[in-house]
């Protein structure tokens, strides 16, 4: 039990008894070790729900220097830094010289002597992390809740220096209140942007410090990093000195830093923690009904795949009802739900599937509750309504800012399995600016390439991404797609008014977690096609091709081996079977008669 260790409350105390132990073997590898250790202990049953979160419990509750866990997107990376690994300080009672220990630290203890021989100079790198941007509220709610279930109180309060007689009762409303409040409390710095993606986004950013290994890391990737949190206020009153200017030693070692650089780089940690990184390890998804891993976990799986095909028939009932009796709409909403980017050739993102949803009601908002039922089955989503004004004032693609030697974020910069809802209906009539034209080809680019090219000033840089783009519309798009599907009504239109009013009744909490598990775990499955079943398809399109040469293109082609892929997933299937084909070459028939239908009604769609 975590009671009977000090590996949470006293990480430095373990890594400094190691450090200390291995001053009579200079070769024990105990840095190496270190790490190890709070590996192996993550590893028992329960140990990863004992350590206390950044992205649950207020940063005010925790306790400085103990081990906390953050589950985070890089959303920067900035140059690396050199600290004192080991150095000699004066013990204050027997004034001897000690020999300590600086890793993990961000400040060293006082009497230091800055010209020991002992002293070694190592260099860690700095990544600025944010919370996963556009974290469903369904999502934050339970892991509050479950951060609760399983940390009794004596136990929190150990770990995380839990102190308001609030916390008894955990009401996860109450708690994200409390997240938000030291913003609002530390008014010196609150001119201080913390850089988030989206608008609206709360919840702390962190410094975190990577001693190792650093290069595995990329930007945008989702990690959750246990680590030993710092939040001392000699950083604070150091980022003061810094932008005051008031020590003459401060300005000549940094008099190649702007004051903005300093600011940004140097910012209070009441507002933004450090977090000296032990162990991290990247999200293969962000949904906490799930194991960390399918592979691991055969049991769950494989009772997951019995139940797929019965729970995809209920979720097909749900969409069909919320797609206004549309159950062909509703299939498509599915696959769209469960693609993923699997591979890459060349520059082609392989298993992407975006979809237009076009056909929708302008009236009642039914694209906004269209979206709210998305967002209540998917782990994260961003909703961008597509007016003028959104268009041409919005930050879309990150830019690096050389002033203060940062990446300013912007909307596009999302976790991979990001559901993007665009609303079109949103759109009106009125002329797009610079900035306007640039957002629409960043959204362009995304949806075709699933790439954003992220402005560098003086050239851009690609940066792959993983989102799944819905845009739902009155007529067909202006932006491209995979896919479009007209939704055709089966509401008499004296109806439509109360039947839209019924759309925000939402399933059972039961039904909701089987359904958020069902598409998470259809778009992790891994899936093939047999030699057999290739030839077979091969025949196929031969067979196609002869009866109407130009009927059928390569690109049609294209579109039914990703639907029919997307169809043996949604079903618990990993292998295209002969019955999956054939459906998706049925529902391809009737989506495609339909949008035809649809231009010649519209004789001035492209």
């Amino acid at each position: 039990m975590p009671t009977t260790h000090d590996w949470i409350n006293n990480p430095l105390g373990v890594v400094e008894g190691m450090f200390a132990a291995s001053q009579n073997n200079p070769n024990s590898g105990w840095e190496a070790k270190a790490v190890e250790f709070f590996k192996d202990h993550l590893k028992e049953k329960d140990a990863q729900t004992w350590v206390p979160s950044l992205n649950d419990v207020p940063l005010h509750y925790m306790k400085p220097n103990s081990l906390v866990k953050f589950r985070c997107l890089i959303q920067d990376m900035f140059d690396p830094e050199f600290y004192m690994g080991a150095y000699e300080a004066v013990d204050p009672s027997t004034k001897a010289k000690v020999l300590k220990c600086g890793k993990y630290k961000d400040v060293m203890e006082c009497g230091v002597d800055l010209n020991s021989k002992n002293t070694v100079t190592a260099e860690r790198q700095t990544f600025y992390c944010v919370p996963i941007p556009g974290e469903s509220p369904w999502k934050r709610s339970y892991e509050e809740d479950d951060d609760m279930d399983t940390q009794p109180q004596k136990q929190r309060e150990q770990h995380t220096g839990l102190q308001s007689p609030t916390e008894h009762h955990g009401n996860g409303e109450c708690k994200r209140r409390e997240t938000e409040a030291p913003s609002n409390q530390t008014a010196p710095a609150s001119h201080l942007d913390l850089n988030f993606p989206l608008p609206g986004e709360k919840g702390p950013s962190c410094l975190v410090k990577v001693y190792a290994e650093w290069d595995g890391f990329k930007l945008n990737d989702t990690l959750e990093v246990y680590g030993i949190l710092s939040v001392s206020p000699a950083l604070s009153a150091l980022a003061d000195e810094k932008e005051a200017s008031s020590s003459s030693f401060l300005d000549s070692a940094d008099s190649m830093e702007t004051a903005e650089e300093q600011r940004v780089h140097c910012p209070p940690a009441s507002l933004v923690p450090r977090l000296h990184m032990l162990y991290a390890k990247p999200l293969p998804h962000n949904n906490p009904l799930l194991p960390p891993t399918l592979e691991d976990n055969s049991a769950f799986l494989s009772s997951t795949l019995s139940e797929m095909a019965a729970v995809r028939a209920e979720l097909l009932t749900y969409f069909t009802h919320i797609l206004l009796g549309d159950a062909l709409a509703a299939e498509y909403l599915i696959l769209h739900l469960i693609s993923n980017v699997y591979s890459r050739r060349d520059v082609l993102p392989l298993g992407k599937f975006s979809l237009n949803l076009s056909g929708c009601p302008t009236v009642s908002s039914y694209t906004e509750r269209l979206y709210q039922v998305i967002q209540q089955l998917v782990p994260s989503s961003f909703y961008l309504a597509m007016s003028l004004q959104n268009m041409n004032q919005m930050k879309f693609v990150p830019k690096k800012d050389y002033v203060a030697n940062r990446l300013v974020s912007g909307a596009l910069q999302l976790a991979k399995h990001t559901s993007l809802f665009l609303d079109e209906i949103q759109l009106e009539q009125g002329q797009l600016d610079t900035t306007g034209v640039h957002n629409i080809t960043a959204l362009g680019n995304l949806i075709s390439w699933q790439k954003v090219d992220y402005d560098f000033n003086y050239h851009q840089m690609e940066f792959p991404c993983n989102i799944n783009v819905l845009t739902a519309s009155e007529g067909r798009s202006l932006l491209p797609s995979d896919c479009q599907i007209h939704l055709q009504s089966q509401v008499a239109p004296p109806n439509m008014e109360e039947y839209l009013s019924s759309l925000h009744m939402h399933p059972q909490a039961s039904q909701l977690n089987k359904f958020r598990m069902y598409l998470s775990v259809a778009r992790l499955l891994d899936y093939s096609i047999s030699d057999e079943m290739t030839k077979s398809v091969e025949d196929d399109f031969v067979d196609m091709r002869k009866d109407d040469p130009q009927s059928v293109s390569a690109e049609d082609l294209h579109s039914m081996l990703v639907v029919s892929r997307l169809l043996s997933l949604s079903l618990g299937l990993t292998s295209l079977c002969t019955d999956s084909w054939l459906r998706a070459k049925h529902i391809e028939v009737l989506r495609r008669s339909r949008v035809e239908q649809q231009k010649c009604l519209n004789g001035n769609e492209p």
